[in-house]
């Protein structure tokens, strides 16, 4: 099966193309961050109209790289939601297009579970079921994953996401759009022992196993700090990486437990904090100590991209007969809750 995937949900226009096979053929993808960056951050209506003139030339430059045709497809699979919703149309629009033109499926995926299953473009894989941490622009979430669809909610944010809490105090340091690789970038000039910021509801973890984040009150301590004393470089620096060190605490200790909860071995991270590196150092050595397996998608496909949407069609597709009828038409969600995402159906 030959399937096409098309992202669009914010500012990055990704397309890749995905044998069952072959594993993953070919991608693209072009970024808007020159684009939005005199702005700060992202203008929907800026972001749509530059997705209209990228999608198609990039659908092409990625079949031709695949080695593949139009006519070879098997499916198209789009990001449905949650997004902006002007973007996201533009991404189904296209797809439900070729879709209709060739008479295939077109299939809408949950952009998080895109980032959810991307570790499973990598050799090493990851088998269900297993532990992910999501962490994807304003999503900080830990689910149970048992299977294709089959999420199970252990804990999520309340308030601002890592991704979020990142890009925030990332614009009081006075760094560049986006701010999350900037402020990573920032932090490894400094000392995170200089201040001590705090690892907000660890507590509540050790009281009672709770696994919801919460990270406004660690953005409001390093605005409280940055407001009483000068901020020269080696400050800048230094608060970055207190606070990059906070982040990645909470984030371990959250999934260590819900790992212990579960009574799995297996933990997945996803989503663009998934590429600090520091975060991923940590990880790294309490697997090495606690005997466990972490799975990460390569640092390409940490960020939004049309592999990881191309494979979760796949899988869709594979596993659902019924999903395989022309579709009538499409819609987007922009607000769209990855729990309530139904597995597929297996042919009776």
């Amino acid at each position: 099966m030959l399937v096409l995937g098309i992202e669009t949900s914010c500012d990055e226009t990704g397309v890749a193309v995905y044998d069952s096979f072959r594993g993953l053929l070919a991608h693209a993808l072009h970024s808007q961050v020159a684009l939005h960056d005199a702005y700060g951050g992202v203008v929907p209506e800026l972001a749509s109209r530059d997705h209209i003139r990228r999608l198609l030339p990039l659908v092409r430059e990625v079949l031709r790289k695949a080695g593949a045709r139009e006519a070879d497809l098997d499916a198209v699979a789009y990001t449905q939601g949650p997004g902006l919703a002007g973007a996201l149309l533009v991404g189904a629009a296209v797809a439900n297009s070729f879709a209709f033109g060739l008479g295939i499926r077109a299939i809408g995926v949950h952009h998080l579970e895109g980032h959810l299953l991307s570790p499973l473009l990598e050799k090493k894989a990851p088998s269900f079921p297993f532990v992910a941490l999501l962490v994807s622009g304003g999503h900080t979430q830990l689910m149970r994953v048992a299977g294709v669809g089959d999420y199970e909610m252990l804990g999520e944010t309340l308030d601002d996401a890592a991704g979020e809490a990142f890009d925030k105090i990332a614009k009081l340091l006075g760094l560049g759009y986006p701010g999350g690789p900037a402020l990573a970038e920032l932090a490894q000039e400094g000392r995170s022992d200089r201040f001590a910021f705090p690892r907000p509801m660890l507590e509540q973890l050790e009281k009672n196993g709770d696994l919801n984040f919460s990270f406004s009150g660690l953005k409001t301590a390093v605005v409280t700090l940055t407001r009483t004393r000068a901020l020269d470089e080696q400050t800048r620096a230094d608060v970055a990486a207190a606070f990059q060190e906070a982040v990645a605490d909470v984030l371990v200790a959250k999934s260590l437990a819900a790992m212990r909860t579960t009574g799995l071995d297996r933990l997945v991270v996803a989503g663009g904090v998934g590429a600090n590196v520091r975060l991923r150092s940590v990880l790294d050595a309490a697997a090495s100590r606690g005997k466990f397996s972490v799975f990460y998608p390569a640092l390409e496909f940490c960020t939004d991209n049309g592999a990881m949407i191309a494979l979760a069609g796949y899988l869709r597709l594979k596993a659902d007969e019924a999903a395989r009828a022309l579709p009538l038409g499409f819609t987007v969600r922009p607000r769209w809750d990855l729990a309530s995402v139904a597995p597929p159906e297996t042919p009776g």
